[in-house]
């Protein structure tokens, strides 16, 4: 895996987390690796334990050159759609960015120039590039740390084990207690199949 796109010194990789999800927020990271960077170990999010994300958050935060995580909350997924909220969340982490990134490489195929600093869509960037893929972990722990507190008030919808993610046990618990606060009601909640015939 290379750890960054382009040539430029300062690239930050952006991926974001929990745009699948029934609840809470959509969460984006934004990483600039030093180009010597080296870690065997870092993979697309997803692919890795809880256990190897906390690891690797520690070891991203300790030589990352700079990193910021941004979230937009469900408020905003119902005005905007999930896919203007999660490329929010991106320009917000490089907005904290405490240096501005000369280019911008972002998982997926959908961005927005963020003050004309030249940009790369990469689908699985993730699993190509270091810098998206650190980018990644981030918003995976920060967001599954954010849905296990809310967990502590919702403890019915078992956000500690399904980050909000559409789920059966979820879905089943949104049928038999309802929705929260901080559920998208603009996705689709329940399948047709699960609604009740009045």
């Amino acid at each position: 895996m290379k750890v960054q796109y382009s040539t430029h010194q300062y690239e930050a990789g952006c991926d974001e987390a929990g745009r699948g999800c029934l609840a809470g927020p959509v969460v984006a990271a934004a990483v600039i690796l030093p180009k010597n960077f080296k870690n065997n170990a870092i993979n697309d999010s997803k692919q890795l334990t809880e256990k190897q994300r906390n690891e690797l958050t520690t070891i991203i935060k300790e030589q990352a050159i700079a990193f910021a995580i941004a979230e937009v909350d469900e408020r905003e997924i119902e005005k905007i759609n999930i896919l203007h909220a999660s490329i929010l969340a991106m320009h917000k982490a490089i907005h904290r960015l405490e240096i501005t990134p000369e280019f911008i490489s972002v998982d997926g195929n959908k961005f927005k120039s963020y003050l004309q600093i030249p940009h790369q869509t990469i689908v699985k960037g993730d699993a190509k590039f270091m810098n998206i893929a650190a980018a990644s972990i981030l918003a995976k722990t920060y967001r599954d740390e954010y849905m296990e507190k809310l967990h502590q008030q919702f403890p019915q919808y078992h956000w500690n084990q399904n980050k909000g993610y559409p789920t059966q046990s979820h879905r089943n618990a949104i049928l038999e207690f309802g929705t929260t606060i901080h559920h998208r009601k603009t996705f689709k909640l329940i399948p047709n199949q699960l609604t009740l015939e009045l």
